[in-house]
């Protein structure tokens, strides 16, 4: 079995346990303390999940560097800088990831003083708007980083044909949308989550190939 071959199959694997962890995150844990009436009632309640939801997200964006560093010794065969830049955007989305759980705790933190003073929850309007954009602009700047360095890896791997190239393309495709979707909240506009869901099955669809074929042996 080549190095190629291995490397392609741990990649492989991080990716699916990136999304499984994304997935458990975002709507398993985090869910119940963010639905209606919201996470200043809810989240004292849940604070079990909010806090897993927490340290699961830092291990989420730790993968993401996990899979930059696993690829570097196959990418700089070809290209120096793509190597080190993917890299650096998995290192920076390890740095927002954790920004991102520091917010969530923010939350709970904000839900509990609001259950233990028994106030009006008007009185706690204020803070709580203040500390929710805080956690939704740290989400979204995390999910386009997060997008930049997925570009850069469905870049690598149509440029050097390490994966079949219609596998690339797609992902190259599915990613762009969703750095559009994603990028909407800074204009004004609303998410469109059904713009998430090619990058979805492109994500999944690249990994299992690693898993059973890994890279492609090529060159540089």
């Amino acid at each position: 079995m080549t190095t190629a071959s291995n490397t392609g199959r741990i990649a492989g694997a991080l990716i699916i346990a990136q999304g499984i962890g994304g997935f458990v995150t975002n709507f398993v844990l985090l869910q119940p303390a963010i639905d209606p009436p919201g996470f200043l009632v809810n989240a004292a309640p849940h604070a079990l999940r909010v806090g897993a939801a927490a340290l699961l997200g830092i291990l989420v964006g730790a993968l993401a560097l996990g899979i930059a560093i696993t690829l570097l010794p196959v990418l700089r065969k070809f290209s120096e800088r793509i190597a080190l830049l993917f890299v650096a955007l998995g290192g920076v989305a390890l740095s927002l990831a954790a920004v991102e759980s520091g917010t969530a705790m923010s939350l709970l933190s904000l839900s509990k003083a609001y259950a233990a003073s028994g106030a009006d929850p008007a009185s706690f309007e204020g803070l709580r708007g203040i500390v929710g954009a805080s956690r939704n602009w740290a989400h979204f700047t995390h999910l386009l980083i997060d997008g930049l360095a997925l570009l850069t890896f469905y870049a690598a791997l149509y440029r050097f044909a390490l994966v079949p190239r219609a596998i690339a393309a797609f992902g190259l495709l599915a990613v762009v949308l969703q750095i559009t979707t994603i990028s909407r909240p800074f204009f004004g506009a609303q998410v469109l989550f059904y713009l998430l869901a090619p990058l979805g099955i492109a994500n999944l669809a690249v990994a299992l190939w690693l898993m059973i074929k890994g890279f492609a042996e090529k060159r540089a």
